[in-house]
């Protein structure tokens, strides 16, 4: 046999031998639903939620424990009086207590307990909590109570505040972690 031969030969045994791979990925991705039907709140919500907790998370879980009481130096520009790495994370983990509970239960008042927390271990079991927290809540949203009044407000201006307020807040941790000479996971993903 050729060279030419058996590099078509093994070309071909190679193709046959991801094609059935590369069919059942396509196959396994959901079926996009028709324009205009209606979409459950909680998937929505649950979607945007899972999104940013992976980059939120792994954001927190990047930083080295000993960079945690990292604030930009004013030599960085006006940072007086900014956060710390932790002081960031344990901030989105009050809010989050405080946007994304369960809206039948009273708030609790978590600021102690949260000022408490010390080490990035800590700091991020206590981010991870909040975010189970957080599914729980969307879980819930439905059609009926989306819109509907709660002490909170409603729970989709709740879901919505609760996301948007992680996204301010991840900005700030990915510009902490880059002053550190750390990529951001979600960046390392891209390359």
């Amino acid at each position: 046999m050729h060279l030419s031969s058996r590099l078509l030969t093994l070309c071909g045994c190679c193709l046959l031998a991801v094609t059935p791979q590369f069919v059942n990925a396509q196959a396994a991705k959901p079926a996009k639903p028709a324009v205009g039907s209606a979409v459950p709140p909680a998937e929505i919500y649950g979607k945007l939620l899972s999104g940013i907790e992976d980059e939120f998370v792994s954001a927190a879980e990047a930083m080295p424990a000993d960079k945690y009481d990292f604030a930009p130096p004013t030599t960085y520009g006006e940072f007086k009086g900014v956060r710390t790495f932790a002081e960031e994370v344990k901030h989105v983990i009050e809010a989050n207590e405080y946007y994304l509970h369960d809206p039948s239960t009273p708030l609790k008042d978590n600021r102690a307990a949260i000022d408490k927390l010390k080490t990035k271990e800590e700091i991020v079991a206590a981010l991870k909590a909040t975010f189970a927290e957080a599914h729980k809540m969307v879980d819930g949203i439905t059609p009926q109570n989306a819109f509907a009044m709660t002490e909170s407000g409603t729970r989709a201006g709740m879901a919505s505040m609760g996301i948007a307020h992680m996204l301010d807040h991840y900005g700030q941790m990915v510009e902490y972690l880059r002053m550190n000479g750390i990529v951001p996971p979600a960046s390392r993903k891209g390359m």
